[in-house]
């Protein structure tokens, strides 16, 4: 395949990965992570500033991209400092959704980092089935609970799946509605996840919502949005944790030579080394089939989200080993980014769903 970027994409990540290696270094991401809301207000308004958020979202809708190579450009970067900033939350699941609905003026706000967006649509029975809410919607109140909200108690403004009809794992009868997270009727319950990250469950009570168009389409898509940031994501990580296993094992010494030297830990990275091209091949593919119809576009993602977790795991599971026990400090940070691979799997569906939802996909096609 081809991966050779435009010129502006290429411009655009050469500043994003010139900004997260001088200006994020993993101190500063755990400075971030312990403050309150689980990320610093600042460096989001800086990376908002630098364009970042802006290249998430469409130019009808006030950004300057939106496309699937814009969202792989900007993750692989933010992967590579494992960034704990709402991004994903805000400029892929909440602004997808916002995109043709009329809320350009809100949009500008997200662009300019000044609203933050969040979606709630797990529920805390539905596994990673996307149609299984029951989270109900009755004359524009919403009433239900929502699991796991990714920086949920952040937002100024919640995308909230639920049902109107049909039963509860039926396609026909969900929509996406738009509620201020601080009306009445929301109680919001946040806490920090295993890698350093944030979430919240949310209970709605009567709250008021505004229905956005598009249905469960427009989910689907969210969702698979979501799902092409976080392998570009694990792509920037998994190339970071092969960078540092590799200087580990150029200056680590075991009976007077490099590790490097011994042939079986060589092999052992150039598995590594070639399993990671996969995935990103893979990833480039879903990337340039995201505007694709509907079967396409959703076959390539699940087929992304399995291999690429599959490789994390891999990966991670090598930098622990190789590094040895200097991999289960604190202070360095490999560990940190092998936490984030683990996560990334289990976010927006795990290798073992995907593979199901692609053999359906396949069989449908």
């Amino acid at each position: 395949m081809d991966f050779q970027l435009s010129e502006e994409r290429q411009m655009l990540a050469d500043m994003l990965n010139r900004f997260v290696r001088d200006e994020y270094p993993i101190d500063v991401r755990h400075k971030a992570a312990e403050m309150e809301g689980g990320f610093d207000p600042a460096m989001w308004a800086q990376m908002a500033e630098l364009g970042a958020v802006g290249a998430l979202i469409p130019a009808e809708a006030g950004g300057f991209g939106g496309m699937g190579e814009d969202i792989a450009v900007v993750f692989e970067a933010l992967g590579r400092g494992i960034v704990v900033e709402p991004f994903l939350s805000t400029g892929v699941l909440g602004a997808t959704a916002l995109v043709g609905a009329g809320k350009d003026d809100l949009l500008e706000e997200v662009v300019a980092g000044g609203k933050m967006l969040a979606l709630a649509h797990t529920e805390a029975d539905s596994r990673y089935e996307m149609s299984r809410v029951s989270c109900k919607a009755e004359g524009g109140k919403i009433s239900g609970q929502k699991s796991v909200v990714l920086n949920g108690a952040t937002a100024d403004m919640l995308i909230v799946s639920a049902r109107s009809s049909g039963d509860i794992d039926d396609e026909a009868g969900i929509d996406l509605y738009l509620v201020d997270a601080k009306a009445d009727g929301v109680s919001i319950r946040s806490y920090g996840t295993v890698e350093g990250g944030h979430a919240a469950d949310i209970t709605f009570d009567g709250a008021a919502g505004e229905k956005l168009p598009g249905g469960y389409a427009l989910l689907e898509k969210v969702l698979g949005a979501g799902v092409l940031a976080l392998c570009a994501e694990a792509l920037g990580a998994m190339e970071v944790c092969k960078d540092l296993t590799l200087d580990y094992l150029k200056t680590r010494k075991q009976f007077g030579v490099n590790l490097g030297k011994f042939q079986a830990l060589q092999h052992r990275m150039v598995e590594v080394t070639i399993a990671i091209e996969q995935a990103r091949s893979i990833t480039m593919l879903a990337a340039g089939q995201f505007e694709a119809d509907r079967l396409t576009r959703e076959r390539s993602l699940s087929a992304a989200k399995n291999l690429t977790s599959r490789v994390a795991r891999l990966v991670s599971e090598e930098t622990i080993q190789l590094h040895g026990g200097i991999a289960m400090t604190w202070e360095y940070s490999a560990p940190h980014f092998a936490k984030r691979l683990t996560m990334i799997d289990h976010m927006l569906g795990d290798e073992d769903f995907h593979l199901y939802r692609f053999q359906s996909l396949e069989g449908a096609a």
